[in-house]
């Protein structure tokens, strides 16, 4: 960080090629970037193209700040931080991407001189903060055969339209969130995402239930409410990824109901399934399997079985019409604990 300043003049070109991009690092850095003639900045992963995966979206997020920025982030700064920062790079700086998927090692040159080893420009690879890294080897090229190689390969790859792509304005608009007011609708899809971003990062496609079972066909499916649905889907993901799954609702939003729309999904598929509940609902779970008037859900004809919670300790015996002596009890593809 020293020697970036002791560097950084009036007059001076920065040329830099990094993963990512931090605020505070221009906030640790504001005086002496605020003076220099122009900044070339080069991510080397195709970061606000449109391309969604993890690490892209993490390297996009340190925008607002690493994970070791965290206190900085806190001081409730941000929005400052965020407009002073948006106002240099609309004066200074262009934002470009490698979208050619070449590996490009990070280096920061300024007037002729190259630093080697420079991963993200955070405080933390600045030196401005402490990262989790036991060092940080950065090496200092002067004006020699190497720099001037670091630089014609810098401008070789700037220039090739093929390789890289303009983002500054993407970056400006993600920087605005911080300073914008935002509509309160806005506000509460962010906390919406927020509190079940990580459910959606854990559903894959290939762990979603299969339409071609006509599942969604089914009495059950179409008796649901939106969010006991969306429940059931996430039950299904779970138990493929996990083999297991707890479903949590209060009382009252139906999980009898959801219950059955998984168990029927798993039908579907020709999968054998045991409900295993307290003795006193067992007239509910044998109500909704059986060939009665008072059955909302016979059409879907479940065939599961049902036992009681004190079964499994039994080895003989009758219990719900069933011969505890004889059950196949590793033949169940899907046991439903209620």
């Amino acid at each position: 960080m020293k020697i970036l300043k002791k560097e950084l003049s009036g007059n001076s070109k920065l040329s830099i090629v990094v993963a990512s991009f931090s605020m505070y690092a221009y906030k640790e850095l504001k005086k002496e970037l605020e003076n220099v003639e122009e900044v070339a900045f080069l991510f080397n992963k195709p970061l606000f193209t449109g391309k969604c995966s993890k690490e892209i979206l993490e390297s996009e997020r340190n925008i607002f700040g690493s994970e070791f920025e965290a206190k900085i982030k806190s001081d409730l700064l941000q929005k400052k931080i965020a407009r002073e920062c948006a106002d240099w790079i609309q004066k200074k700086v262009r934002f470009k991407s490698n979208v050619s998927g070449e590996i490009m090692p990070g280096f920061v040159a300024i007037n002729g001189k190259a630093y080697t080893g420079i991963q993200d420009f955070t405080k933390v690879d600045l030196g401005a903060a402490t990262g989790n890294n036991a060092y940080y080897p950065i090496v200092k090229t002067d004006e020699t055969e190497n720099s001037r190689y670091f630089l014609k390969m810098f401008d070789e790859i700037w220039n090739d339209t093929a390789r890289t792509k303009d983002v500054t304005k993407e970056v400006l608009d993600r920087i605005a969130f911080l300073y914008n007011e935002n509509s309160p609708e806005f506000l509460y899809f962010v906390i919406l995402y927020k509190i079940f971003s990580e459910f959606l990062d854990d559903i894959t496609e290939d762990k979603l239930p299969n339409e071609a079972t006509g599942f969604k066909d089914s009495k059950i499916w179409n008796t649901l409410y939106q969010f006991q649905k969306d429940a059931a889907v996430a039950i299904v993901n779970k138990l493929e990824k996990y083999n297991g799954c707890i479903l949590a609702d209060s009382v009252g939003l139906g999980k009898t109901f959801t219950a059955l729309a998984v168990v029927k999904y798993y039908e579907s598929r020709n999968r054998s399934v045991l409900i295993l509940c307290p003795k006193k609902l067992a007239e509910n779970w044998n109500t909704y399997k059986s060939n009665y008037i008072n059955n909302p859900l016979a059409a879907d004809r479940l065939r599961y079985d049902v036992l009681f919670h004190t079964d499994l300790s039994r080895d003989h015996g009758n219990s719900n019409g069933l011969d505890l002596g004889r059950i196949n009890w590793g033949n169940y593809d899907l046991v439903w604990r209620v």
